[in-house]
């Protein structure tokens, strides 16, 4: 009994893990040490401390403190919280908090460039927020913000914005007025539609419009030229803008989990390397889409109504990754072997009739060999060296205007022991930037590549009998990727470590 009767009067102690605060707990948040910090540094971080309203000091932490009362300085030496030395607040961080709205006098620190306000439960934004001229960048997301005041666009100094994870349902067409925004997430709202302001934003590199309720994109979009990155997935988006390729420095489109019914049109789009059309409505894919996007490295195409690939798939030449998962393909055309670069082939999911299950569960490199085998002249000359027709002298070598289209010189699995300069010079010509030498039998680096030192940014010359790697390969000051597998080297030239933008060596198999 005396057991029981003290287990009872220890569960009367236990105190809840989390309780709203008072008013003044929350101000007592804000200490008078936090404050002459703030005062010397800019800085104040109040994230993550339960905290329902602003504390009142925050407003006051500038003003002479009554309490001290007059306090006198000796001017020969440097006190550590002279009024002259003051820092006006710059960063400010109220994240993680329980803040359902911030009081108007917010206006008052015109100099933050910094405004953390992600995960509380803000309804609304004060009109006040209009006068923070100088913000570069503000974290809204994660609230409960169903609309924006008019004063939220005079903001024109930001950068980077945030508003993912609330409830917005419209967006103002004067968001185009905020001509300096780099980066936009409104990513998991309600959104329907988009106002045609957007294409103003023509600085934007990164834009997530994705979990929303979309139907269709502002035609506008396609003028951010600027655009790396734009994510719209799951939406209700049943067609994409048709000048896609207007995005001249787009490199990655998610558009999965829409009702999307045919590819974009990415004519002039040199640089789209990933594409993410997977749970759609795709029934075919075009040869126009083939010849404009040679530069692709990552085809997500699953999930769709695909019945039949062209024989044109073959000028994709530098795709790594091809999902065609859960698709109506009941056969795979053979020019699919002639990606050099393919190292991923999904097709789970489809009735392919024409290879045998157990190639198929060989993978990637069984099938594309399958392929390869079967391939006939007429595929073979879809190979995009041998799309136009050449002298024939030089009929192994693309053309300057073959290479322009691509940007690229593939000369990949075609025995070569040489090459001449002449084909380097055209490449000059055409500003080629990658250069895929691979599988052949060079017994060293051409030195007509010398004079792609200033352009050059990939690089592949695996699978040759090289036996060394010459100096002039460390002048490629732009080199990225550098692919040296499979070759008889012994050694690297110490000069390779000056390349300060090579991200990827590959030096496996060698001595």
């Amino acid at each position: 009994m005396a057991k029981a009767s003290q287990i009872k009067s220890r569960r009367k102690l236990v105190q809840p893990v989390f309780h709203l605060q008072t008013k003044e707990e929350d101000d007592s948040q804000l200490t008078k040490g936090m404050m002459k910090v703030v005062r010397r540094t800019g800085q104040l971080n109040l994230s993550g401390r339960g905290m329902a309203t602003v504390p009142k000091s925050i407003f006051t932490m500038y003003n002479m403190n009554e309490n001290e009362g007059f306090v006198e300085y000796d001017l020969s030496k440097s006190p550590d919280d002279a009024w002259w030395s003051y820092k006006p607040l710059n960063y400010l961080d109220l994240s993680s908090n329980a803040f359902q709205e911030l009081p108007d006098d917010i206006k008052m620190f015109e100099d933050i460039t910094v405004f953390n306000l992600q995960d509380n439960s803000l309804i609304n934004l004060p009109s006040g927020i209009g006068n923070l001229k100088k913000l570069s960048k503000l974290y809204l997301n994660r609230n409960k913000i169903s609309i924006l005041p008019d004063e939220f666009y005079a903001l024109t100094e930001l950068h980077i914005l945030n508003l993912s994870h609330n409830e917005l349902a419209e967006i103002s067409e004067k968001i185009g007025d905020l001509i300096m925004l780099q980066q936009l997430d409104m990513s998991n709202n309600n959104l329907t539609n988009l106002p045609p302001g957007l294409g103003y934003l023509v600085r934007l590199t990164d834009v997530n419009l994705s979990h929303n309720q979309l139907t269709e994109l502002p035609p506008d979009i396609v003028n951010l030229r600027a655009l790396i990155k734009l994510d719209v997935n799951y939406n209700n988006l049943k067609n994409l803008p048709p000048r896609m390729g207007e995005m001249r420095k787009l490199e990655t489109l998610y558009a999965q989990h829409n009702d999307i019914e045919d590819l974009p049109n990415f004519e002039g789009c040199e640089h789209i390397q990933e594409l993410y059309f997977g749970n759609n409505f795709i029934k075919t894919v075009p040869l126009e889409f083939c010849e404009d996007a040679v530069n692709l490295k990552i085809l997500d195409l699953r999930d769709n109504k695909i019945e039949e690939l062209p024989k044109e798939i073959a000028m994709l030449q530098h795709v790594i990754r091809l999902d065609l998962t859960n698709n109506e393909l009941s056969s795979l055309p053979n020019t699919l072997g002639l990606l050099p670069h393919l190292q991923n082939l999904q097709i789970e999911g489809n009735i392919i009739k024409h290879i045998r299950q157990d190639i198929v569960k060989g993978g990637t490199s069984r099938i594309l060999k399958y392929l390869r085998d079967k391939l006939n002249e007429e595929e073979l000359a879809l190979s995009p060296v041998a799309t136009k027709p050449l002298p024939a002298d030089v009929s192994l070598f693309p053309n300057k205007y073959v290479m322009k289209n691509s940007r690229s010189l593939n000369l990949t699995m075609k025995d070569l022991t040489n090459i001449p300069d002449s084909v380097f010079d055209d490449a000059v010509t055409a500003e080629v930037n990658i250069v895929d030498l691979c599988k052949n039998k060079l017994a060293s680096v051409p030195t007509g590549l010398e004079k792609l030192a200033s352009n050059i940014m990939e690089l592949n010359i695996s699978m040759n009998k090289i036996t060394e790697l010459p100096n002039f390969v460390c002048t490629f000051n732009k080199l990225q990727y550098l692919d040296l597998a499979k070759n008889t080297l012994q050694d690297l030239p110490e000069e390779l470590g000056s390349l300060k933008l090579l991200r990827e060596l590959v030096i496996s198999n060698n001595r």
